[in-house]
């Protein structure tokens, strides 16, 4: 069983790349489900189908579906949610407020996951392929599982007596409802998924990209965050190269051909310079790349062409890359971001930091790093390489003076 999972910026045609790999998935034999996590659905737009609720076979062995969030938060959490709402608007709050306020933050994220997870135990189907909301509703999603574990074991540590006065309250209030035991079922599923989710020969992370700064700043951050939280990511996906970018080369060993266009020749510059980027800050990533069409990639048809152009021969629900894109450890109260760089001597490293944002530079290789939030709270005290993996060093920040 294979869960690949694409996340990007909004915009980025990762609803696309989506659609074409599971298409690719099931020409090559395998029952497949392309899935929507995204509320704003436009998977049915991709494949030029209406879609439902539940899975639908629109191509031998491939199958559809957009999950309706709202209609699973009922299923999951729908006594809970009528109760606290009660609550609420006896405080003054009017129905439609108090309804919304009674879903307990990031819900919808946690029901779509455990949709998905429960589609795979099902074993109707070989591979789930995900099209992912924006990315920064999908690192909430994806780092759910650990803080919602820790909201309820918060609940969990309240002491017995409590935990009864709780229990009978809401059973006398709603009878019949075990409100606790429904939580630890849930809390059981999200551990469950969670192995899942952080298993690199079950699951996979593709971060799709334009050669944009923007994107690419976006598609860094979201790699370092899946590195952070165990997520195993094998792929990035470049999409919407113009013709002729890889045709050349330039000065500094991009390939390009110039238009004869001066605007287009302007894009097709941009567009090396930040493709050449991409293939040194996602290192050692495989990055899959896929041109700008003169037409809409919208249909299956369109999508098989798509599919061809990102894969060729190879499968799409291999393993494509195993092993950490970077790592944080703690050695002492010092924390130590692990790097592997391509074959690059260490003669001198020079770091600077702003904000968030770690610029490494060794002779003529430099690299921007955007730092997790426990990285960007402190000063990098020096680096070092260790078997081709660069180790930076940050040591605990000094308390001010009083």
């Amino acid at each position: 069983m294979r869960i690949i999972l694409y996340l990007g910026k909004g915009g980025v045609g990762k609803t696309t790349v989506a659609a074409a790999s599971a298409l690719r998935s099931a020409q090559l034999g395998y029952r497949t489900l392309v899935v929507s996590t995204d509320i704003a659905h436009s998977l049915a737009d991709s494949l030029g189908l209406p879609l439902h609720a539940e899975p639908r076979e629109v191509a031998p062995r491939l199958y559809a579906q957009e999950i309706n969030v709202l209609e699973e938060v009922r299923q999951h959490w729908g006594q809970m949610q009528e109760y606290v709402g009660n609550l609420l608007r006896r405080q003054g709050m009017s129905k439609a407020i108090a309804e919304e306020m009674a879903i307990i933050p990031g819900m919808e994220e946690i029901v779509s996951l455990l949709h998905i997870h429960r589609q795979a135990l099902e074993g109707h189907f070989d591979r789930v392929v995900v099209d992912a909301a924006p990315t920064g509703e999908t690192m909430r999603l994806l780092t759910m599982p650990e803080s919602f574990q820790w909201y309820v074991g918060r609940m969990a540590g309240w002491n017995e007596a409590t935990l009864r006065m709780v229990g009978g309250l809401l059973r006398r209030v709603m009878p019949g409802l075990d409100p606790l035991a429904g939580l630890n079922n849930l809390v059981a599923g999200v551990k469950a998924l969670q192995q899942v989710l952080t298993d690199p020969q079950v699951a996979s992370y593709r971060v799709v990209l334009n050669p944009e700064k923007m994107v690419l700043k976006e598609g860094a951050r979201a790699v370092t965050y899946l590195a952070l939280f165990g997520y195993p990511v094998d792929a990035v996906v470049v999409n919407r190269i113009l013709p002729g970018v890889d045709e050349g080369e330039d000065q500094q060993g991009q390939v390009w051909a110039p238009s004869a266009d001066p605007y287009l020749r302007r894009l097709q510059e941009i567009q090396a310079r930040y493709l050449a980027d991409i293939r040194r800050e996602f290192y050692p990533l495989p990055i899959l790349e896929a041109p700008w069409f003169d037409v809409e990639m919208v249909g299956l048809a369109r999508l098989e062409i798509l599919g061809q152009a990102l894969f060729g021969e190879r499968d799409p629900g291999q393993v494509l890359f195993v092993g950490q894109t970077q790592e944080i450890v703690e050695e002492g109260e010092e924390l130590i971001l692990k790097l592997p760089l391509p074959h690059v001597e260490l003669d001198k490293v020079r770091l600077t930091k702003r904000g968030d944002e770690l610029y490494v530079t060794i002779g003529n290789f430099k690299r921007e790093l955007l730092l997790p939030a426990v990285l960007a709270q402190r000063d990098a005290s020096g680096a070092s390489f260790v078997d081709g993996v660069l180790q930076i060093r940050f040591p605990p920040r000094q308390a001010e003076p009083i």
